[in-house]
């Protein structure tokens, strides 16, 4: 496969006919990835350089799927001693009831249904995203990038992955290693095909008239977009 372009077609686990039971166990594993990988760390180092001296927090996180990034947050926020209120929104309706069910009652987690634009004008401190931009077509990222830009107060960050010839030949050895779910070995790999270059998400930012975020390459094979105000 040429990665010289984004790679086309929808990822298997975002058919609408996905079995229930199938998206529960592929939404775990993708957790166990994120572990492996270290998926999470660029999020909570970017929340420690953006909330230094904050003693609260309201977050927005789009896409949250297993929920895995919302209960770090909330660890990270804990040990802080830092007074958070997070949201997660995403599309996919199974997804509220499968990270609830993995999530303390004790966590200040709120995992919602449906579109983030709803949730315009709601005073939201950071906004992030971790591993949906790929998921998304380029006027969709755009039209995201502008939403995060006028309702984040303090700071927006986009965690996804890079295009990188290495990583499509790493993944799969890999998964299969790891014995994950069949999807998620193909997803996997997918994923990496459809995410983004830094040209690319230059050209994505200009066209979103944003002008101050920084594109960051992150350990392993990690592309994120900041912006802190």
């Amino acid at each position: 496969m040429s990665l010289a372009t984004r790679a086309p077609g929808p990822e298997l686990m975002d058919a609408e006919d996905l079995d229930p039971g199938t998206y529960r166990a592929v939404l775990h594993d993708l957790a166990r990835v994120n572990t492996v990988t270290m998926a999470r760390r660029p999020t909570l180092r970017f929340l420690d350089s953006v909330m230094r001296g904050r003693s609260t927090l309201r977050l927005l996180d789009v896409g949250f799927g297993d929920g895995d990034m919302l209960r770090s947050i909330a660890g990270w926020a804990k040990a802080r001693g830092i007074v958070a209120q997070l949201v997660g929104i995403d599309l996919n309706p199974n997804s509220a009831g499968i990270a609830a069910a993995q999530t303390g009652r004790d966590m200040p987690i709120d995992y919602r249904t449906g579109d983030y634009a709803a949730l315009a004008g709601q005073e939201w401190d950071v906004i992030a995203s971790s591993l949906v931009a790929h998921h998304m077509s380029e006027a969709e990222l755009i039209a995201f990038l502008r939403f995060m830009e006028q309702e984040a107060r303090v700071g927006w960050f986009v965690n996804d992955l890079h295009r990188h010839r290495f990583a499509h030949v790493g993944y799969p050895l890999l998964a299969r290693a790891a014995r994950w779910h069949p999807i998620v070995r193909h997803d996997g790999r997918l994923s990496i095909a459809r995410s983004f270059r830094p040209a690319e998400w230059r050209d994505l930012l200009a066209a979103a008239n944003i002008s101050a975020a920084k594109i960051e390459r992150r350990f392993p094979f990690r592309l994120c977009v900041a912006r802190r105000r």
